[in-house]
């Protein structure tokens, strides 16, 4: 299964049944449809465009060991982690709300290589170079401290691994940018400071031997080898 067609498949495992949040993220109710073309200009294929490149430092068949920080609800990752039976999965959120519902998700998807664990990214507790994989997706606009998730992610990915995700960065959509500062920061959904796309580049050109950075609208997609 293509990772087009995994997105594909998360989008009808939420369906007209989601939550809020869900409809959001996986594009997918009329509500979520809705939030994103106004606060994220974005419509369904600059959604699924995005998130195939979040997750493209996942490959095909891959069996290694992968951490996802902070795994939400689940809805985006779980149906790609059911089709790599092999992988020793880790999700770790601080939320404990979000991880029940990534729990019940991967029971009802029968998805059984996944670990659940509540933690924070600024001190995760496992040993230097524990995974082959590190994925965050959209979780890094929200941390409080961002500068210990990028060490805390850096340390316990192994050498010549893969750190990939997205999150939104300041100036790529005004409209965006107008939203987050005035809407989502106040009520405490994300915190700043914010990287711009350059910002951002530089910073994991710095950190890791590799680094490619794109974005669609006010979001930021990276891929880099340590």
């Amino acid at each position: 299964m293509t990772r087009h067609e995994q997105i594909k498949n998360a989008y009808k495992v939420t369906g007209g049944m989601s939550g809020f949040y869900d409809g959001m993220m996986t594009y997918s109710t009329v509500l979520g449809k809705a939030i994103c073309r106004i606060v994220w200009n974005m419509d369904g294929e600059k959604n699924r465009r995005y998130l195939e490149r979040a997750l493209s430092g996942i490959p095909e068949g891959f069996s290694g060991k992968l951490l996802e920080v902070p795994v939400g609800t689940g809805v985006l990752t779980l149906p790609v982690y059911r089709t790599l039976p092999k992988a020793d999965v880790t999700c770790l959120d601080y939320s404990e709300a979000m991880m029940g519902a990534a729990r019940k998700r991967a029971e009802s998807l029968d998805v059984r290589n996944v670990s659940f664990q509540q933690g924070d990214v600024g001190a995760l507790a496992f040993p230097e170079e524990s995974f082959d994989i590190v994925l965050s997706l959209n979780g890094f606009h929200a941390f409080p401290d961002k500068e210990a998730a990028y060490r805390e992610t850096f340390r316990v990915l192994k050498k010549g691994g893969v750190f990939c995700g997205c999150f939104y960065v300041r100036g790529g959509c005004k409209r965006t940018d107008w939203c987050i500062r005035h809407l989502y920061q106040p009520k405490g959904f994300f915190t700043p400071p914010y990287e711009t796309e350059n910002s951002l580049r530089e910073r994991l050109k710095k950190m890791y031997s590799q680094a490619e950075v794109t974005h669609e609208e006010g979001i930021a997609c990276f891929r880099c080898v340590k």
